[in-house]
């Protein structure tokens, strides 16, 4: 826990504050009255985010949204915490910015232009793989 998330004083720098969300706690606020229920309000953020982004791992490599789901919990987890309010709004930057980016029409056409010739390679491998070993199904289909 850092001394912004408790309601402390702390430094955050003036670029990454946003003028329509301020950073902290959005905890309602007879919770935030109250030390012990705070904490716990804290942990049960912390406990709930932790269980989403375990799922989103996990989905990584299954099938499923994985990323999606570790971005649905690490959301979870910035409205409690700082640091993962500023991980998020990074995250939003990097994805903004990487979207103008692909919008532009020499990285569409550089991208247009490497994906055919990717598939045609591909075509072209599956093509003498055919010629040379003929289409053989690795079952038999006459039974």
């Amino acid at each position: 826990m850092n001394t912004l998330s408790n309601g402390g004083p702390g430094v955050v720098e003036e670029e990454t504050v946003s003028p329509e969300q301020p950073l902290g706690s959005r905890a309602p606020h007879f919770i935030k009255r109250s030390r012990p229920l705070h904490l716990s309000w804290q942990v049960g953020v912390f406990v709930v985010g932790l269980a989403v982004v375990a799922g989103g791992v996990i989905m990584l490599p299954l099938p499923g949204p994985g990323w999606l789901v570790i971005f649905a919990g690490m959301a979870i987890w910035a409205t409690e915490f700082v640091w993962a309010q500023l991980v998020l709004r990074w995250t939003k930057r990097k994805v903004t910015e990487a979207a103008q980016k692909a919008l532009d029409p020499k990285v569409r056409r550089r991208n247009i232009i490497l994906t055919a010739v990717g598939v045609t390679i591909i075509a072209a491998g599956l093509a003498v793989y055919v010629w040379k070993v003929g289409l053989v199904l690795p079952w038999n289909v006459a039974e």
